[in-house]
């Protein structure tokens, strides 16, 4: 007899062998699981948001309160914002199958590139006077042409030339680094100018109380428009929608998140200089924008989707007319131009480039991708995921360095997190619990022991 299911419906045959008992323990779960599929919200991002939820409150109670203050997660996500910048780009490299392993020593190369077109061409090889107020444009400008040059001319190479894109990405990684020291010799290029200085936050760099709220509550008004507009454009076309109470709390849920963390945390926080509150940093300000046009650009575009579709399969995509080869290079292009972000927002918090700025970089990146969610095989990724990604990294960071964590043990627990995360992906992938399970068991098992055995 066939199933009959649906509002009105019979519902589904017993199972031989089941009993109403045994229905009615399992009607609370298949409720659950019917209100996120319902929701159209993506899983991993939940659990990715509630293991963040469960860490945060595990380093405030080892640290006796000090992780979950205003200071500390202001600090928190300027240090998280340069990460996840690349990271976004990163999403889009790994879903078309490839890698980029020079991100960490390209931003070396662009932040002392920006540099020294502030300290040294500017107002010496064209005497044009240094701290003028064209020249953090002209940098900015310059280091984002090249940032785009250089992927452009890797992503070249791997799409057109063939050569795989961890040769090409490991030739970049050496050749970026080495390139430093042909400028000046590798010598510390400070101060940088005062304007620039701003795009890496501190004291001054950030937007004050009342342009936090004002953007606090435009995202509130965006996430409002893209639940109306999403729902809308369902309805066009016959497409099934969420209930519109569910819309109500997702939107809320979402505006009271935005509007604590202003109120709660960037307005909390008083300047170091003024007294004033803080308010949002310039690189989370720059982090948010880059988030919105990536994930834009990744969902609404035709760039994004022929990422997507190449990813997922590359023979299809091209038999399908899409030309995957420059669809490569501009990936790579595109990670270009987000370094030299990175690259700007590193160097002017620093006020100044150093020859060993973005080391290990890379790593961080890659483990932000896949930390959040994107899948090495290829289509699976998202720009949203990635940006969590980045914040439980520097959240363990930023708890170990609390919990007085030698910076070994440091990356002992960063390198266990990344191999668990891969581990628990292809878990997932091949729809096997146990192993899932066991991958995020031991994780959490061998990173704790290296914690414990880290701590003075």
């Amino acid at each position: 007899m066939t199933d009959i299911t649906g509002e009105g419906g019979l519902g589904p045959e017993p199972q031989p062998g089941s009993s109403p008992e045994q229905g009615a323990d399992d009607a609370p779960s298949r409720g659950l699981r019917h209100l996120i599929e319902a929701s159209e919200l993506d899983t991993r991002l939940l659990g990715m948001v509630l293991a963040l939820i469960v860490l945060w409150v595990g380093f405030n109670i080892l640290s006796e309160g000090q992780f979950l203050t205003a200071r500390n997660l202001w600090n928190l996500s300027v240090q998280s914002a340069s990460i996840a910048i690349m990271a976004t780009g990163m999403v889009l490299i790994i879903v078309s199958r490839n890698i980029d392993l020079s991100v960490g020593a390209m931003l070396g190369f662009l932040g002392y590139f920006m540099a020294m077109v502030q300290t040294k061409w500017i107002p010496d090889t064209f005497d044009l006077g240094f701290d003028q107020p064209y020249t953090w444009i002209i940098a900015l400008v310059a280091g984002v042409v090249v940032g785009a040059i250089a992927g452009g001319l890797q992503g070249f190479i791997v799409a057109y030339a063939g050569v795989p894109a961890f040769i090409v990405t490991l030739g970049g990684f050496l050749a970026w680094r080495g390139l430093i020291f042909r400028f000046e010799q590798g010598q510390t290029l400070a101060p940088l100018d005062k304007t620039f200085q701003l795009l890496g936050g501190g004291s001054r760099g950030s937007l004050g109380e009342w342009r936090s709220w004002a953007l606090a509550i435009v995202a509130c008004v965006l996430i409002l428009l893209a639940l109306y507009f999403a729902r809308r454009r369902r309805l066009r076309f016959d497409l099934p929608t969420r209930p519109i109470w569910l819309d109500i709390v997702i939107g809320a849920i979402g505006c009271g998140v935005v509007l604590a963390g202003v109120g709660l945390v960037a307005n909390n926080y008083p300047s170091p200089v003024t007294g004033e509150p803080t308010g949002i940093a310039n690189p989370v300000a720059i982090l948010i924008i880059v988030t919105l046009v990536m994930a834009y650009v990744a969902t609404r575009r035709r760039f994004g989707r022929y990422v997507y579709a190449y990813g997922g399969n590359p023979e299809a995509a091209e038999l399908g007319g899409i030309n995957t080869r420059r669809t490569v290079m501009a990936t790579f292009s595109v990670m270009g131009i987000l370094v030299a972000l990175s690259a700007a927002i590193q160097t002017a918090r620093l006020n100044a480039a150093v020859t060993n700025l973005g080391i290990q970089n890379e790593l961080d990146v890659i483990a932000a991708a896949v930390i959040g969610g994107t899948s090495f095989s290829g289509g699976i990724g998202t720009i949203p995921g990635a940006v969590l990604g980045a914040v439980v990294m520097q959240s363990l960071r930023s708890g170990m360095v609390l919990l007085a964590i030698d910076s070994p043990s440091q990356d002992i627990v960063v390198g266990v997190v990344l191999v668990a995360a891969v581990a628990i992906d292809a878990a997932l992938r091949k729809r096997n619990r146990a192993a899932f399970i066991g991958a995020l068991i031991t994780g959490v098992v061998v990173a704790a022991i290296v914690v414990q055995t880290g701590r003075p």
